[in-house]
């Protein structure tokens, strides 16, 4: 592998590709011009790797290629598999016993929703490549969701032509080093343009590739900030997950889930629907896991780590969601990206102690005031759980502990509903403490046990996770 690739331009890599006539392949794309094909016509001796280049734009003329998929949605992940079915299966039938024998056959699709004339369309795309890594291979796929952030059509169409290059390239050049892989995809793109929240590897020579962990690695090469997984552990793009729902999250390490964070996740989702137009159809509670600790310092826990503890989380049946974020007004403003429906976020009072902390909000020219502006501009409630004080007395959200100097400005929250109390379901889980179960699991079975729902301690036991010694 060339270790020089990186510093390679969109042109250079184009170029690359077409004097290598072992590498060749079909170009489909549908909703942002043929701007891939572009790039490798614009390069020059593309004869040497595109086979045929296609914008089936009509939807009658699409389907009638592609056929059509659950929900005829167009701008889908069922979508461009069919379209880089399609075109593989076409590139292997016509050419492939006249090429020569060292040939690597491929199909690259993208179907794209750019900038609308004078409309808020969400701007994003699926985008593939279906690519034998060796000569008469079985073909292995790479499947990303991209979200295009530049603010019209023809930057967004721009950043499409080159993020397909960046695809093609990487699938031929880094494919034994996935991380690396995703890394080249935003090479030539200035930071900020696209944020690519899903990506998943299928085939020969991905085998061994963890599509769950291997996303996660998305959040630390900064190409999102935040990865999302549905209960049954698969990784979903956040505008279908949150699309006209109301979101009730829970930020906690989670190492392991217990009985407290159960209920403090049930006893926030209890009142959150007591909201008005808030029920169980129209609505999702997210348990929140964030990489960084309180200053925003990532943690350096291990990918296989997290992954864990997703796993446990979607066996109570719960969304869960990985992040970089710190401060709860960013956690809020990813939401609202994708919603404009009630936003609730259960915390702690040891939490409320934080949010009003001052030096929470270094680097904020407004300071605290402008923190509290982004967090409670509309439709956003914070769900406080109460907690014992020292003297083993119970302590509610009204009885806060902040700043005198801020004191007014909590009570200004309260007497707003910006803030709500929930309660304990049981005085007795008090006495939960992850750190401690954690600790005690290291020695076997025990008490620690009472301190978890079972079917958790079932999984800990029966696949020794989280450190227990059996």
């Amino acid at each position: 592998m060339d270790k020089n690739v990186s510093n390679r331009s969109i042109g250079q890599k184009a170029l690359r590709l077409n004097l290598d006539e072992n590498k060749y392949g079909t170009i489909a794309e549908i909703g942002a011009g043929q701007e891939v094909a572009r790039q490798f016509f614009q390069a020059g001796a593309a004869a040497g790797t595109v086979a045929k280049t296609i914008s089936a734009y009509d939807m009658d003329f699409s389907d009638s290629i592609y056929g059509t998929q659950d929900g005829k949605r167009y701008v889908s992940r069922p979508r461009v598999m069919a379209m880089l079915d399609k075109e593989f299966d076409l590139v292997i039938e016509r050419v492939g016993t006249k090429r020569a024998k060292a040939s690597r056959f491929f199909s690259y699709a993208a179907t794209v929703a750019a900038k609308s004339f004078n409309q808020q369309n969400e701007c994003h795309a699926w985008c593939g490549i279906k690519v034998q890594m060796y000569p008469a291979a079985e073909p292995s796929e790479i499947v990303a969701h991209v979200r295009m952030l530049d603010p019209n059509a023809d930057q967004q169409y721009d950043v499409m032509g080159k993020f397909g290059v960046n695809l093609i390239y990487a699938a031929y050049y880094y494919f034994e080093d996935p991380k690396r892989l995703i890394d080249s995809l935003t090479d030539n793109l200035e930071p900020g343009r696209i944020e690519i929240d899903s990506i998943e590897f299928y085939g020969p020579y991905f085998e061994d590739v963890d599509n769950l962990g291997i996303n996660l690695h998305l959040i630390r090469s900064w190409k999102t900030r935040a990865i999302m997984f549905n209960p049954e552990g698969r990784v979903v793009i956040p505008s279908e997950m949150l699309y006209k729902k109301n979101v009730l999250t829970i930020r906690g390490s989670f190492r392991p889930v217990t009985k407290l964070n159960v209920d403090m996740i049930e006893q926030g989702a209890r009142s959150f629907g007591k909201l008005e137009d808030v029920n169980l159809d129209n609505s999702i509670a997210l348990a929140e896991i964030s990489l960084n600790d309180a200053l925003g310092n990532d943690l350096m826990v291990p990918e296989e780590d997290i992954i864990v503890r997703v796993g446990l989380l979607n066996s109570l049946g719960y969304s869960v969601m990985v992040s970089d974020y710190t401060r709860y007004f960013s956690l809020r403003a990813y939401f609202r990206q994708f919603t404009d429906m009630q936003i609730g976020i259960v915390v702690g009072m040891v939490n409320i102690a934080q949010i009003f902390d001052e030096t929470t909000y270094a680097g904020l020219e407004g300071g605290i005031l402008e923190g509290f502006g982004k967090l409670f501009p509309d439709h956003t409630r914070l769900f406080v759980y109460p907690e014992l004080d020292e003297q083993g007395e119970m302590r509610d959200f009204t009885q806060a502990k902040v700043p005198a100097n801020l004191a007014r400005l909590y009570q200004h929250l309260l007497d707003n509903n910006f803030i709500f109390g929930i309660e304990s379901s049981d005085p007795k889980l008090f006495k939960i403490y992850s750190r401690e179960v954690l600790k005690q699991m290291q020695s076997g079975r025990g008490d620690w046990e009472k301190a978890l729902p079972e079917v958790i301690v079932e999984q800990i036991i029966d696949k020794k996770l989280l450190g227990f010694r059996g």
